[in-house]
């Protein structure tokens, strides 16, 4: 999906829009979906929209900080599942 742009406070060439878009394809490692252009004399302000961000839990188990159990060996498994679990009772 191409990223779309807004710009307000003025007028701006599509080859500058292109290299804003360019640049935060760059610096972020991915083409936003969205960029709002404020222009403010000759300060150009970029508001980026990426769309919704993945989120991988992270736990403590054993001592160690895991998000998934499949890189842990036997030992570390019954060690996972013979712990105690709290739980909050509401």
């Amino acid at each position: 999906m191409p990223c779309t742009v807004t710009v307000t406070g003025g007028i701006m060439e599509q080859q500058e829009m292109d290299a804003y878009i360019q640049r935060a394809a760059e610096k972020y490692g991915k083409e936003p979906r969205h960029i709002d252009m404020k222009i403010d004399g000759d300060e150009v302000e970029l508001l980026y929209d990426f769309g919704a961000q993945s989120f991988q839990r992270i736990r403590r188990i054993t001592g160690y900080l895991v998000g998934t159990l499949d890189r842990f060996n036997n030992g570390k498994r019954a060690e996972e599942h013979d712990r105690v679990k709290h739980s909050i009772n509401g």
